[in-house]
């Protein structure tokens, strides 16, 4: 949900707190909108991550509730080349749209977000999301790590704009976070990335 982080995916480079370098996409222009959005479905945790351990957050279309995004205004190239590079694929092939457009889902490859799911239109533009082929109830839930969340905090704040408490409320009651993480604990770390962001801001402005 980050603009930011976004961009490592867009013109490539290695985002912080990761060690995974981005390819980037054919087309590294930056998207021409960003909105906010909330999105039929579940979020939950599950997996392990390579790079930040703990689980993982996945998208269940079908599960009730509602998941907070954003939505980012990609050509059909980019949306391809940021699908395969969190597959750690090389950005190189087109993705063919027409089976997710007509039915709403497709899955087009084996891997954990390489299935297509429709979410809706927005202006009669097709929203479109990658996600796993199983649902919430197919796996077993796992908690996420302190710094994967404190990643998904910033990108609440940042794109809905949520207070500390709504986000850490919101990020805590997630299956796989429930039970493991208390939302003090999630708010905790929401102010801890802002201080760490002052700081890397000062350190910015002294350098110059």
């Amino acid at each position: 949900m980050r603009l930011a982080r976004l961009t490592y995916y867009l013109s490539g480079g290695c985002p912080p707190g990761s060690t995974h370098h981005h390819p980037g996409c054919r087309d590294q222009r930056p998207p021409r909108l960003a909105e906010p959005v909330m999105l039929p479905g579940g979020m939950y945790f599950s997996g392990e991550s390579q790079i930040w351990t703990g689980g993982v957050a996945f998208y269940d279309p079908s599960a009730p509730g509602e998941v907070a995004g954003r939505a980012y205004l990609l050509t059909a190239g980019q949306f391809a080349d940021v699908a395969a590079q969190e597959m750690h694929r090389p950005p190189d092939l087109d993705l063919d749209l027409a089976t997710v457009l007509r039915t709403g889902r497709a899955q087009v490859g084996p891997g954990r977000y390489e299935t297509l799911v429709l979410v809706g239109h927005h202006t009669e533009v097709p929203v479109l999301t990658f996600t796993a082929p199983w649902t919430m109830a197919d796996v077993e839930l796992s908690a996420p790590s302190g710094g994967y969340l404190a990643m998904l905090a910033a990108g609440l704040r940042e794109a809905h704009g949520w207070s500390a408490r709504r986000i850490a409320d919101y990020l805590a009651t997630r299956p796989g976070a429930a039970g493991t993480w208390r939302p003090e604990a999630v708010e905790r770390l929401l102010t801890e990335e802002r201080t760490s962001d002052r700081a890397d801001a000062g350190r910015a402005s002294w350098a110059r």
